[in-house]
């Protein structure tokens, strides 16, 4: 059993916590219950999503209780923290079908086995939230609340502050997730709320909101937002979040998921191994050692995008991209691709489409078909790498007279050209 808040501050894990001294002593005592709310925008979740489900994961080893609070009610309104423009609201309908899909990601990645006595639980705060009324809320949460603090929430600031402003609607969004702490606190004993740094000001509301009700203490911990070294942004605004599920084209294919991983910079790899892996601390150390004195070798990258490919998407899907993989960068039988996986192996590939007429027969040479690619600029430049042996089909160093054939294709409709 660990220690919570130690595991998570030697992992970067720790940014904000309240009442420290009590905080501490308050989690010596197991069987403590936190809660982290996941906002559904969207029908899956990104590796930006994961890092509060991974504090959750982190507090079940310490042997207490996690609970994931689904935003079925709170994602009828929309969280203006982090958002420069108010949101598109979305039909219940959206929403309920956005949670479901996001618990089938949720019960992967925790353990709620219930044989466990800390299993992991699943809530949605639309079975409390829908059922209040505007009274209510008014009487007995917006009584406790100041207008001024509100305002100088930096969520609230941030917004005021622009040309578009806020509405009534957003305002109001952190009572109802300090009715959520408050509603949890009452109903499961709820002690800590859990999530990342954007969500401070929304904890600290939920926790002035349980003091008012003389119901105990409470506490919130933060984690930092994940952020690279070299600047790239990776969110679901830009197109370029990462996504925890390939149930669409639109979102990560396992291939991608892992060839994102591989390609961290030598700069970010230790630090996402420890934020995102259940990696025990010696072994990130001694892997990190390894890692400094031969960083040619990307150790450290292989290990992250096995450990998490297997457990985003299972050991059957990691078995089949590390294959991929080996056929692709190793020299091994790219013909052993499965056909499904090959389209995403080549998604982000240059390529050229050409009739298929053209491999019947005798095939086309390929000295002819190279400046019709990237790869040539000109049949003569074409015949020099030929010659060179700079060309290779399908992971096979081609000779200057080779021909395309049908027999060249992949799964019937590829053909892999390298040169180099």
């Amino acid at each position: 059993m660990t220690d919570f808040i130690s595991e998570i501050h030697w992992r970067g894990l720790l940014h904000q916590r309240t009442a420290q001294s009590e905080l501490d002593s308050h989690l010596r005592t197991p069987g403590r219950v936190a809660y982290a709310g996941f906002d559904p925008t969207s029908d899956s979740l990104t590796i930006g999503n994961f890092i509060p489900l991974k504090l959750l994961i982190h507090w079940q080893q310490a042997g207490h209780t996690p609970i994931i609070l689904m935003g079925g009610g709170t994602g009828l309104i929309g969280d203006p923290s982090g958002r420069s423009a108010e949101r598109s609201l979305m039909s219940a309908e959206q929403v309920f079908a956005n949670v479901a899909s996001q618990k089938k990601i949720m019960e992967r990645l925790i353990d709620f086995d219930p044989k466990r006595p800390n299993h992991a639980i699943i809530l949605n705060n639309a079975d409390w939230l829908t059922q209040l009324s505007y009274i209510d809320v008014l009487r007995d949460v917006g009584k406790h609340f100041s207008v001024n603090e509100m305002i100088a929430r930096d969520s609230v600031r941030k917004r005021l502050d622009s040309e578009q402003g806020i509405s009534y609607t957003e305002f109001s969004y952190m009572l109802l997730q300090a009715y959520d702490f408050l509603h949890l606190r009452k109903r499961s004993n709820c002690t800590v709320q859990l999530g990342g740094s954007d969500q401070f000001g929304n904890i600290v509301s939920g926790l002035d909101l349980i003091r008012r009700e003389n119901l105990g203490d409470s506490f919130g911990v933060t984690a930092p937002l994940i952020s690279r070294s070299d600047g790239r942004k990776m969110s679901k605004s830009e197109g370029t979040a990462i996504w925890l599920s390939s149930n669409t084209e639109q979102r990560t294919s396992p291939w991608a998921f892992y060839q994102f991983w591989i390609n961290l910079p030598d700069a970010d790899v230790i630090q996402w191994m420890k934020w995102f892996t259940l990696f025990p601390q010696d072994h990130v150390n001694d892997l990190a050692h390894r890692h400094a004195a031969a960083p040619h070798l990307r150790e450290a990258q292989k290990q992250l995008a096995a450990e998490m490919t297997r457990f985003v998407h299972g050991p059957d899907v990691l078995h089949r991209v590390q294959s991929a993989s080996d056929a692709l960068f190793s020299g091994g039988d790219l013909r052993a691709i499965e056909p499904s996986l090959l389209e995403d192996v080549f998604a982000d590939v240059p390529h050229t489409s050409h009739a298929r007429l053209q491999l019947d027969g005798e095939g086309v040479a390929l000295a002819d078909l190279l400046p019709q690619t990237s790869l040539a600029s000109s049949k003569r430049e074409a015949r020099e790498f030929l010659s060179n042996g700079a060309v290779a089909v399908n992971g096979n160093k081609a000779s200057a007279d080779h021909r395309l054939t049908a027999a060249d294709l992949l799964a019937g409709r590829t053909i892999l050209l390298r040169r180099g």
